[in-house]
């Protein structure tokens, strides 16, 4: 039994010392941004959705972290408003969430939402938001492109830099569930859950257009 779990300990320590790609978009562009192949269709009732970020931009604008876009819908955009408060839109208005500022620290984020019961939630470094209700019953459709970096406002294109990712962003997983809080918890601390199966950070193909840095970190 103490072998065991000596053995657990060992595992866990090496699975958080592999690096990890990261990508740095270091100024205001149009052009730059990474874009992130799914291993599966996006046609989701539920997800949960990941990343790591730390942004020197504070509160002089808006700021997009994630982009989903169909030919005619933005599916699922993830946001950092004007004023602070973080965001995501499902093919309309968004639901918006009161937290702490993010800024030039890394700061762990999870968003989740259930169509079933329209549950919507922000984790900030694994503490949960109020649950909102949100966009009960719907699908977010199939047949997009998936980019960090820019928010296009049309199929992958007509970008506008003011609205552009500026600063550094790794870790990003999607799964078509929602995670346990506890899980969630755990992927704030490195801790290995479910691979995800949308897409997985530590696998999935990225495609870079413009000049985005690419550097390995170590997990803390």
């Amino acid at each position: 039994m103490r072998l065991s779990f000596v053995l657990l300990l060992f595992s866990a320590a090496v699975s958080r010392s592999e690096a990890i790609r990261s990508l740095v978009f270091s100024n205001e562009t149009n052009t730059n941004y990474m874009e992130i192949i799914a291993e599966k269709p996006l046609q989701l009732t539920a997800f949960t959705l990941c990343m790591r970020v730390a942004t020197e931009l504070s509160g002089e604008r808006e700021i997009i972290l994630f982009a989903y876009r169909t030919n005619n819908f933005d599916e699922l955009n993830v946001w950092r408003e004007l004023d602070g408060r973080l965001s995501f839109y499902l093919s309309g208005d968004g639901v918006l969430f009161q937290v702490p500022y993010i800024g030039f620290l890394q700061t762990h984020l999870c968003f989740t939402w259930d169509s079933s019961s329209g549950a919507a939630a922000v984790f900030m470094n694994g503490r949960k938001s109020q649950t909102k209700i949100y966009r009960k019953g719907h699908t977010i459709r199939p047949g997009g492109r998936i980019i960090l970096g820019q928010d296009p406002d049309n199929f992958l294109g007509n970008f506008d830099a003011k609205q552009s990712f500026v600063g550094e962003i790794f870790d990003v997983n999607m799964w078509d569930s929602v995670l346990s809080d506890s899980a969630i918890q755990g992927l704030f601390n490195w801790r290995k859950q479910d691979r995800a199966n949308v897409f997985d950070w530590q696998f999935a193909e990225l495609r870079p257009f413009g000049a985005v840095e690419v550097i390995n970190v170590d997990p803390i």
